[in-house]
């Protein structure tokens, strides 16, 4: 994730998004168990690097078990994310962030573990509440290269089509049963994550196409080879409500798990009304573009080959190249987004 401006930038847009899923998460925390005697009360982030996503959920998370505990119990929220992903300013936006949940707190404690959410994190039965914003459409693995695209939701290539799906359906599975053994008896559990609509549409259509037309312009100009190129792929998956609800169709349950609600709706595109607010495309283009720099260019650039310096340079020049070009073409003809995404609930059975 890129620092400072570039990287607010960016966080707004899943900030947006994640306030759809923030009610559920706000209900989990006013219904969840509370530990008996001393025992702490874990809550549990899934994916940790967009900081201003994370932490205004869980401050209010946190406040809402305060109200029903009280002051004597301990609250350990954890936030996992996988090694060596870059989580720059987590502990000093909860030092002195203003949507921290160590402000002003008591006995509230914030901890981080570096590993994948797609293998089991915490000890069972220790978790009362988790969360996870914008993070579960991303693959565990690339499952191979999309020949007429980076984004395989616009490939017409069925092998890639195909190959996204079954990785995308075998990954929500492994996530589920992890965190059903995590979760304690009664333990509630909200995602937020890109989806498909009702349609079966991706979105984000005017953004993609920006990338994958100035893609094309830096094999021309020979910033990036075409070999390069054709390996470049964004590993994620939207799913659709009956995707994210095909674990629990047998008898309602998965591992233990059940759905309370499963809804996908369209994202709030503050971006666009700002734009329609200010007229400014030059703004609008660079907020579009941080937040596919900050989330989506570090699977691309893994894709630049080189030694050692070399290699870090050519991905450093992809990276301003790729940015000039979308900017450009972004500000060139703003148009508003279509953001599907999906909340989901669900409750750990006794």
């Amino acid at each position: 994730m890129e620092r400072g401006d570039g990287h607010d930038r960016a966080s707004a847009v899943q900030a947006a998004g994640s306030s759809g899923a923030v009610p559920l998460l706000i209900d989990a925390a006013r219904r969840a168990p509370l530990p008996s005697g001393s025992a702490a009360m874990v809550i549990a982030e899934y994916a940790a690097s967009e900081r201003r996503s994370s932490l205004a959920p869980l401050r209010a998370a946190v406040h809402e078990v305060r109200e029903r505990s009280g002051p004597e119990l301990p609250i350990w929220v954890v936030h996992t994310e996988l090694p060596g992903n870059d989580v720059p300013t987590l502990f000093d936006e909860l030092e002195a962030g203003p949507d921290s949940y160590l402000r002003g707190a008591r006995d509230v404690y914030a901890s981080l573990i570096e590993r994948s959410f797609y293998e089991q994190v915490l000890p069972a039965a220790s978790v009362t509440i988790g969360w996870s914003a914008w993070a579960v459409q991303w693959l565990s693995r690339v499952p191979g290269p999309i020949p007429d695209h980076v984004q395989v939701a616009y490939s017409a290539d069925p092998a890639a089509r195909a190959a996204y799906a079954a990785q995308a359906a075998d990954d929500w599975r492994t996530f589920l049963e992890h965190r059903s053994a995590e979760l304690v008896p009664g333990g509630l559990l909200v995602v937020l994550a890109m989806a498909l609509d009702a349609d079966g549409g991706f979105g984000y259509e005017p953004l993609l196409t920006a990338l994958h037309s100035t893609l094309d312009d830096l094999v021309t100009h020979g910033v990036v080879r075409p070999d390069e190129a054709a390996s470049m792929a964004i590993p994620t998956v939207a799913r659709s409500r009956s995707d994210l609800l095909a674990p629990f169709a047998d008898d309602g349950t998965f591992h233990g798990l059940r759905v309370e609600v499963a809804e996908v709706f369209d994202g709030e595109d503050r971006i666009w009304a700002d734009y329609e607010a200010s007229g400014d495309a030059a703004e609008y283009a660079a907020r579009w573009t941080a937040f596919v720099r900050a989330s989506v260019f570090p699977a691309l650039a893994s894709s630049i080959v080189g030694v050692g310096v070399d290699a870090d340079a050519r991905r450093v020049a992809f990276d301003d190249a790729l940015a000039e070009g979308m900017t450009r073409r972004l500000a060139a003809a703003p148009t508003a987004m279509r953001l599907p995404l999906a909340r989901v609930r669900l409750i750990r059975e006794a």
